[in-house]
């Protein structure tokens, strides 16, 4: 059974909103050799509506020869939403918003299911009871204003899986909710 697992940036305020605006200062080869980690696990993505409303203009075009474009329209895909029913980005599967819908693409994928940002679905998982991990790359910096991680999202008990901090000064941690068996 596949393990779904978030990738966020996020600053110390808890924004998730925008990281292009302040990411990129912290990235480095630390970040760069994590961040290839993940994508080697990954078996498949998810993702809510407005980011595949975003990737699925962007990616399939893909002018650069991008090495995540390549992997991410290669990889099976599943976006998460009631409105989208037939989406039109190759190698994709429509999900809606239906805990049994999403344990059965988790049936149908061996490894790890990824999800790199999508904050509102990442909380409805968390609140179901569907997310397995939550890999943070916490930036020092406060940004201030943006959409943040945890609105409105209760109290989640999490355990810390893994820790690492990169020259820049930039946290990567790697949670799972209390409830969720280790594998």
């Amino acid at each position: 059974m596949g393990r779904i697992i978030s990738h966020f940036f996020i600053s110390l305020d808890g924004v998730v909103e925008s990281p292009d605006k302040w990411h990129f200062r912290y990235f480095n080869e630390e970040m760069g050799a994590a961040m290839d980690r993940s994508i080697a696990s990954t078996e498949a993505m998810m993702m809510g509506r407005l980011l595949y409303d975003e990737w699925s203009v962007h990616w399939p075009e893909n002018p650069s020869g991008d090495p995540f474009g390549e992997f991410i329209n290669r990889i099976p895909k599943y976006v998460v939403s009631n409105s989208i029913t037939e989406p039109a980005w190759p190698n994709t599967t429509a999900l809606a918003v239906d805990v049994a819908e999403i344990e059965k693409a988790k049936a149908l994928v061996p490894g790890d299911i990824g999800i790199s940002g999508s904050a509102t679905l990442v909380r409805w998982l968390l609140s179901n009871g569907l997310l397995d991990e939550l890999n943070l790359m916490v930036h020092p910096i406060a940004v201030g204003e943006g959409q943040r991680l945890f609105d409105a999202v209760g109290i989640h008990p999490m355990r810390l899986l893994h820790q690492e901090t990169f020259s820049t000064g930039v946290l990567d941690l790697h949670y799972a909710p209390t409830d969720v068996p280790r594998p």
